[in-house]
C-alpha cells in the first residue's frame, strides 16, 4: 500500500544554529546603513572601508593568528577574491550613502539576493528557476519606484547607481563565500579576506584622489566598530554556509533591509509612498525569487 508524504527539507519555520546565527547578522547589518550615512559627513568612502576592514583584520588576526600559520595557498586565493568582492562592495555601497538615505540603500542593497541566481546563470551557465525569474521581475519594479525622490519616473542619481553596482559585487561575494566554505578553514580565509578588502580600499584613495580626512571621533569611533562587527559577520557568515544552502541563506538575509528601514524610521527618515510600495516589491521579489513549490511523490512499501 502506497501513500502520498513530502519530499524532506528544512522548515521555512524552523531554524537551525548556523541560521539563527545569520539571522543575527541581518539585524547587524541593518544597523550599519545608518551608522555609515552619518559617517559619511565626517571622511570620504574609500577612506571608512579602509578603516572598518582593517580593523576588522587586525581584530581577526589577534583572534586567529595561531591559525594562521598553517594558510594555504588555496586559502590565501579564496580570501582575496572574496576580499576584492567585498571591497568593490562596500566602496560602492559607502559612496552611494554620501547622497542617498541609509533606508534607500538597504532596499537597493537587497536586490543582491535576486542577482545570485542571475550571475549564477550569465557566469555558471546554471538556468535560473521560474520563481527565480518572477523574483528578479519583482525586484527590478520595486527598485524602480524606489528610485529617488520622484519615485517611479525610472531615473536614478549617483547614489542610487553606485549602490546598484555594489549589489553586483555583493552578489559574487555570496557565491564565492559558497564555492569555497567546504574546502579552506573559515577563520583563515575571513581574516585574509577582510586585510585585502581593507588594502584594496587604502591603495585606491590616492587613484580616485580621496585625500586623509582630519581626524574625528565620529568615523574612528564608526570604523572601530563596524570593523569589529564586520569581523564578526564575516566569520560567522563562512561558518553558517557550510551548513546552509545559498538559497536558505539569502531567504534570511532579506531581513536586512527591513531592519535598516526601521532603524532609519526611528531616526527620522521618511521615505515617499510610492518609494515604500517598492520596498515592498523588492522584498517580495527576494522571497519569491527563493521560494520552491514543495512537490508530492508517491511513497510506497519499498521506501521509494
Amino acid at each position: 500500500m502506497s501513500h502520498v508524504r513530502s519530499i524532506s527539507e528544512p522548515s521555512p519555520l524552523r531554524l537551525s544554529r548556523q541560521e539563527m546565527a545569520l539571522v543575527g547578522v541581518t539585524m547587524i547589518w541593518g544597523t550599519t546603513f545608518l551608522i555609515v550615512h552619518l559617517a559619511m559627513r565626517s571622511c570620504g568612502p574609500l577612506f571608512f572601508v579602509a578603516m572598518r576592514f582593517l580593523a576588522a583584520g587586525g581584530v581577526s588576526l589577534v583572534v586567529f593568528h595561531r591559525t594562521m600559520r598553517a594558510l594555504t595557498l588555496r586559502e590565501c586565493g579564496a580570501g582575496a577574491a572574496i576580499g576584492a568582492s567585498i571591497f568593490l562592495g562596500y566602496s560602492l555601497q559607502t559612496y552611494g550613502l554620501q547622497s542617498i538615505t541609509s533606508s534607500q540603500s538597504a532596499f537597493i542593497t537587497a536586490m543582491y539576493v535576486p542577482m545570485v541566481p542571475l550571475l549564477q546563470w550569465i557566469v555558471l551557465r546554471r538556468l535560473p528557476h521560474l520563481m527565480s525569474w518572477l523574483g528578479i521581475g519583482l525586484a527590478f519594479v520595486g527598485l524602480i519606484l524606489l528610485a529617488g525622490p520622484d519615485a517611479g519616473t525610472g531615473t536614478f542619481n549617483g547614489g542610487e547607481i553606485a549602490t546598484l553596482l555594489g549589489t553586483v559585487a555583493i552578489a559574487s561575494e555570496i557565491i564565492l563565500i559558497s564555492r569555497f566554505a567546504t574546502q579552506v578553514d573559515s577563520r583563515r580565509v575571513t581574516v585574509v579576506q577582510l586585510v585585502v578588502a581593507g588594502v584594496l580600499a587604502l591603495m585606491a584613495m590616492p587613484l580616485d584622489g580621496e585625500s586623509l580626512p582630519r581626524f574625528s571621533w565620529i568615523w574612528a569611533v564608526s570604523a572601530g566598530g563596524l570593523g569589529i562587527a564586520s569581523a564578526l559577520i564575516q566569520l560567522t557568515m563562512n561558518w553558517a554556509q557550510k551548513a546552509v544552502s545559498p538559497t536558505r541563506a539569502t531567504v534570511i538575509y532579506a531581513g536586512e533591509p527591513v531592519w535598516a528601514g526601521i532603524i532609519g524610521r526611528i531616526a527620522g527618515e521618511r521615505l515617499p509612498p510610492l518609494a515604500l510600495v517598492g520596498a515592498l516589491f523588492i522584498i517580495a521579489g527576494v522571497i519569491v525569487g527563493e521560494w520552491r513549490p514543495r512537490r508530492r511523490v508517491a511513497d510506497t512499501a519499498t521506501g521509494r
